[in-house]
């Protein structure tokens, strides 16, 4: 139904729907490598099979977006849709006709979510313990370059822009990020901008000195597209 809706709602879509288990769904996204890909929650092999395929997404590397179809806007679905990677959040009680636009946003780059669901990762960052860059020896858990690519992750840059600024490898960046990963216990990017939110004073007393004097575009706030 949803496809079909789509279709037929004037924006040029080019639209493939897809029906089976994560595994397979996830096997037809990398084959087919949509633009925008429209995730339920529910799939055949479980009902929140949808967060396997954001996972596999995510760790593949595919760089797919993805939009997480929810039944409703519950607080707990929100914040592990959006760790999970989504870009975007689309609860079925919102009305249809901003689902097309949810879809062009999300593919021009941005995020789409409502004021309620912004709040809720909001109070998730004010409830995250502080970031923790030293051990309890007083010993740094990364070096101050690894401090400053957490810094632009947190920044909204992406992987090429961290590299550009860094003059780093864009291989080399995502190094970085999964070595910072695996010092903090982290699992996703999404994890690693929250808890950096949480101490950006910590970051910037112990980042190293390379980027001084250089202007480093933080994320826009035009950039966040607000559902109605």
């Amino acid at each position: 139904m949803i496809a079909t809706g789509l279709k037929r709602s004037r924006n040029n879509f080019d639209v493939r729907a897809l029906t089976g288990n994560s595994s397979e769904v996830f096997l037809e996204l990398k084959n087919s490598r949509p633009h925008v890909a429209v995730l339920s929650l529910q799939l055949e092999d479980d009902r929140l099979a949808g967060f396997k395929v954001l996972h596999q997404l995510r760790a593949s590397n595919l760089k797919i977006p993805a939009v997480m179809l929810l039944d409703s806007a519950e607080r707990g679905l929100v914040v592990d849709a959006f760790r999970a990677g989504a870009r975007g959040i689309f609860w079925r009680g919102s009305t249809f006709e901003t689902l097309p636009k949810c879809i062009r946003r999300i593919y021009e780059g941005q995020i789409w979510i409502s004021n309620a669901e912004l709040e809720f990762l909001l109070e998730l960052v004010t409830n995250l313990k502080p970031f923790q860059v030293q051990n309890p020896n007083g010993k740094a858990l990364l070096t101050p370059r690894e401090l400053d690519v957490v810094r632009l992750v947190a920044e909204g840059m992406r992987n090429q822009e961290i590299g550009d600024a860094l003059s780093l490898g864009e291989h080399t960046v995502r190094n970085y990020i999964f070595r910072v990963f695996d010092k903090l216990g982290l699992s996703s990017r999404v994890e690693l901008v929250l808890y950096a939110l949480g101490s950006e004073n910590s970051l910037g007393d112990q980042s190293s000195h390379d980027l001084a004097g250089k202007s480093v575009p933080a994320l826009p706030m035009a950039g966040i597209s607000r559902a109605k």
